[in-house]
C-alpha cells in the first residue's frame, strides 16, 4: 500500500490499496506520465514474494486521477482535499453493479460458497428443530446394554453414551442420555436396539397444524469494494436474486503458433493470477470461461508466451467529459 501527496493550494493525495488490486495493469496503461509500474504478479499471486502489485514514481506523478477513475476495482483513490474524485460529479464513473435483492434471496449461501474473492457476507437464521417436531422418547436403563448402536446410528447426534471406568471397584459406570433439543423422533434408535430398550413415538404429523410454518431469515451482502464482478454469484443463484454488471464486454482468446504454445500444467500462470477463478487447465491447455471472466487482463500480463489476446469492445465507464481523457481511456478498448 502506498500514499503520496501534493500539498499547496489544493491538497491532493493518491492512495493505493493492495488488498483490492488484482494486477490487471489498467492503471499502468492509462497513466499519461508513465509513473506507475506493474510488479511481478505471478510470484506475488503464488505467495513467493510479498510486495505491491503496483508501484508509483512520486516525482513524476501529476495527481491527475486517471488511474483512480480507470480502476474498476477501487484499488486506487485520488482525493482532492477530503473528497474522493469518484464522488465528484464532473469525474468519470463506472456504471457497474453487484447487488442482492433482499426480497428474492432465500439465504441458501451458494453465492458465499463460490465467491473467489470472499466478497459476500452471508448469515442465516434457521428455526430450532425442536420447534418443528413433536414426540416422546424414553430409554429403559434396566434393559439397555450400552451397545451404542443407537448413538452411532442417530442422524441428529441426540444420544450420548458414557462408559466411565472405576478402578476402585473394578466396574464400568455406564450412562445414556437423550438431548431432546436435537432429537427428531425418527425412530432409527428404536429399530436398531437389540434389547427393545427404547420407547419412541413421533406425533409430528398429528400436531402438524399446530406447528408454526418454517421461516428462514438472514442477510446477504456483497462488498462492492472487493467484488471483481466475475458473476459467479449471479450464475449460481437458484432464484436469480443477484445482479452483476461487468465493467467490460469483449473476448479473450488463446492464439497459438508454431513458436508459441500454451504450456498448460507446467505453467498455469494465468490460472494463478485470475481473480475470477475463470481459468482452468483442460487437456493440457488453458481454458477461460467467459461467463465468469471480467476481462481485466491480469492473465494477459502473466502469460509468458504472450498468446492470450484480449479484445474489449465496450466498457461501462461513463461521464468522460475531457477529450484528452476520452482518448486515453479509449485505449482500454480494442
Amino acid at each position: 500500500m502506498f500514499n503520496i501527496e501534493r500539498t499547496g493550494e489544493e491538497h491532493r493525495k493518491l492512495s493505493y490499496k493492495d488488498n483490492y488490486c488484482i494486477g490487471c495493469g489498467i492503471c499502468v496503461s492509462v497513466c499519461p506520465t508513465d509513473s506507475l509500474r506493474l510488479g511481478p504478479i505471478v510470484p506475488v499471486a503464488r505467495g513467493l514474494i510479498e510486495m505491491d502489485l503496483v508501484s508509483v514514481n512520486a516525482e513524476s506523478c501529476v495527481f491527475c486521477g486517471l488511474c483512480s477513475v480507470a480502476c474498476p476495482f477501487d484499488a486506487l483513490s485520488l482525493t482532492i482535499g477530503e473528497t474522493d474524485i469518484k464522488d465528484i460529479e464532473s469525474y468519470p464513473k463506472w456504471d457497474i453493479e453487484s447487488e442482492v435483492n433482499d426480497e428474492e434471496c432465500i439465504y441458501c449461501g451458494r453465492c458465499h460458497a463460490v465467491c473467489p474473492q470472499d466478497s459476500i457476507f452471508f448469515r442465516r437464521n434457521l428455526p430450532n428443530p425442536v420447534d418443528l417436531v413433536r414426540g416422546e422418547m424414553d430409554i429403559d436403563d434396566e434393559k439397555c446394554i450400552y451397545c451404542s448402536f443407537c448413538a452411532d446410528m442417530c442422524p441428529a447426534g441426540a444420544i450420548i453414551i458414557k462408559n466411565v471406568p472405576t478402578a476402585s471397584n473394578d466396574v464400568i459406570n455406564n450412562s445414556i442420555e437423550v438431548d431432546l433439543d436435537k432429537c427428531i423422533f425418527c425412530g432409527i434408535c428404536k429399530r436398531v436396539c437389540p434389547e427393545d430398550a427404547i420407547n419412541q413415538v413421533c406425533s409430528t404429523c398429528m400436531y402438524y397444524d399446530e406447528i408454526e410454518a418454517v421461516e428462514i431469515t438472514g442477510e446477504t451482502l456483497i462488498s462492492e469494494s472487493s467484488c471483481v464482478n466475475c458473476s459467479w454469484c449471479s450464475e449460481i443463484c437458484p432464484v436469480d436474486a443477484i445482479t452483476i454488471t461487468k465493467p467490460f464486454e469483449g473476448t479473450l482468446e488463446l492464439v497459438e503458433n508454431d513458436e508459441k504454445v500454451c504450456k498448460g500444467d507446467s505453467c498455469h500462470a494465468c490460472l494463478d493470477v485470475c481473480p475470477c477463478n475463470a481459468v482452468e487447465i483442460v487437456d493440457g491447455k488453458s481454458v477461460t470461461n467467459l461467463d465468469f471472466c471480467n476481462l481485466c487482463g491480469a492473465c494477459v500480463n502473466a502469460c509468458p508466451q504472450d498468446i492470450r489476446i484480449l479484445s474489449r469492445t465496450s466498457m461501462k465507464l461513463d461521464n468522460i467529459n475531457s477529450e484528452s481523457w476520452t482518448e486515453i481511456l479509449n485505449t482500454l478498448l480494442d
